[in-house]
């Protein structure tokens, strides 16, 4: 990543009113690649002290839909991959329940490294890694952002409700991007009752809704239209 990106990426996104606005422009030869050998070597907060791995993000280079958490855990720090853990073996299921491939979204967080404990990241360490996500969503101009939890959703849109209240709503977010609050899959975990409007229950009919907006989507392409 040249030295354009985390010096005036940090410096554009210090507003998070800024960041609800707009994605910072990306030199035109940048690739996630190049992208991903800055974060590997990032030590721009306290986080990479204790990091086993750098967890970058993985999946789809041109995916119509992102998913972002809000940080890495035990598993993912160990691995350098994202959502592999209890909770990503969760998404994954959440994903197959409607037939969406793992490999056919993108998979982040809002920080590249595992915070100690698996807490909450500290505003520092979001805004320390805030512009090297916003570096993947503009290299990989996904049409819906699926945010996974409160944290990550809070962080994203500020001005957004609670997550409970948020959930399963498309919100305008940049230009032509929605963002799509869900329910972290690491909650379903602690709430397992499949009951009718219980955390679960209520995922499923998230996911419903992204898999009907990609359906949408497909068929406005084959059509010309989307």
């Amino acid at each position: 990543m040249p030295a354009f990106a985390l010096a005036s990426t940090r410096r554009a996104w210090r507003s998070r009113e800024a960041m609800v606005n707009r994605i910072p422009d990306v030199p035109a030869a940048m690739t996630l690649d190049s992208l991903r050998s800055r974060v590997l070597s990032c030590t721009a907060c306290p986080l990479s002290a204790s990091r086993t791995n750098v967890v970058f993000g993985e999946g789809d280079p041109a995916a119509r839909v992102m998913f972002v958490g809000e940080g890495p855990g035990e598993v993912e720090d160990s691995t350098g991959r994202p959502f592999v853990g209890p909770a990503g073996q969760k998404l994954d299921e959440v994903l197959a329940s409607v037939g969406i491939a793992r490999e056919a979204v993108y998979i982040g967080n809002i920080v590249k490294c595992r915070p100690p404990g698996n807490r909450v990241p500290a505003r520092g360490e979001m805004e320390a890694c805030t512009p090297y996500l916003e570096a993947q969503i503009a290299l990989i101009q996904p049409a819906l952002v699926v945010s996974l939890g409160n944290t990550a959703t809070q962080w994203l849109r500020p001005d957004t409700p609670g997550i409970t209240q948020s959930r399963g709503t498309f919100y305008s977010w940049r230009g032509d991007i929605l963002l799509f609050p869900m329910f972290h899959p690491s909650y379903l975990l602690r709430y397992p009752s499949r009951d009718k409007g219980s955390p679960k229950y209520l995922t499923w009919l998230d996911i419903q809704k992204v898999k009907a907006w990609l359906a949408e989507r497909e068929s406005g392409a084959r059509t010309g239209l989307g």
